[in-house]
């Protein structure tokens, strides 16, 4: 654990300044991380609202401009031309209730699930082994939808969902230290500014608190705001 907390300490001391820019974070971000893996590059953004009213729950999607390093393994639930619809779009598995039985028999190699209204009833039953992995179907993310073929392109090509959590926080990844530090800005600006579009209209005082950016293992980069926010 030492040599892990050394390495961290000499992370930490290239954090330099109260806050920064976008532009200026993601070059330190990318400098800071030590892992020997491909660190994830994460915002925490931290809003001002009670998730416990329904009313101030910030939810959504966005495409990110340059997506997240890898392609998302997406599987379909359908039924008539939809199946082969889904298949045509590049999902790795696309069928009816055969899959609902193999998703039921423990089988859950993928990343993401699309699903057609019609199939709601049988893809419901999988609530208790989807529901706490992030992974249920909604039409507010666009995941229910009669367009397979859309939803699909759009999941593997980068969208992600952002969902505010009972602290009123919001964690979503935007791309790999292996990224270039101007594609990370852009991915983290296009993230920061739907955010910003989704604030609920009973949401009361400063929305955005703070964000700060960091990869999987190094020091968090607080952000200025006023850098971010529109005026």
């Amino acid at each position: 654990m030492a040599k892990i907390g050394k390495k961290y300490e000499a992370s930490a001391k290239l954090v330099d300044k109260p806050t920064y820019t976008l532009a200026e974070a993601m070059p330190l971000v990318k400098k800071a991380a030590y892992a020997k893996f491909d660190e994830t590059v994460e915002v925490a953004m931290r809003l001002g609202v009670d998730p416990k009213h329904a009313d101030q729950m910030v939810r959504g999607t966005v495409v990110l401009p340059h997506g997240l390093g890898k392609s998302k393994r997406v599987i379909v639930i359908a039924s008539g031309d939809k199946v082969r619809e889904g298949r045509e779009a590049g999902a790795e598995e696309s069928g009816g209730d055969d899959i609902v039985q193999k998703i039921q028999g423990g089988w859950l190699d993928f990343d993401a699930v699309v699903a057609t209204p019609d199939m709601m009833k049988s893809v419901g039953r999988l609530g208790k082994v989807l529901g706490p992995r992030g992974l249920m179907p909604n039409p507010k993310t666009g995941t229910v939808t009669t367009d397979v073929e859309k939803a699909v392109r759009e999941v593997k090509a980068g969208k992600v969902e952002f969902r505010v959590d009972k602290t009123g926080i919001i964690h979503c990844p935007v791309g790999k230290v292996s990224f270039a530090a101007e594609k990370l800005a852009e991915n983290a600006g296009t993230l920061i500014s739907s955010v910003i579009k989704a604030k609920p209209a009973s949401a009361k005082g400063r929305y955005v608190r703070s964000i700060v950016i960091s990869s999987t293992m190094g020091p968090g980069l607080p952000i200025d705001l006023a850098s971010v926010e529109p005026a």
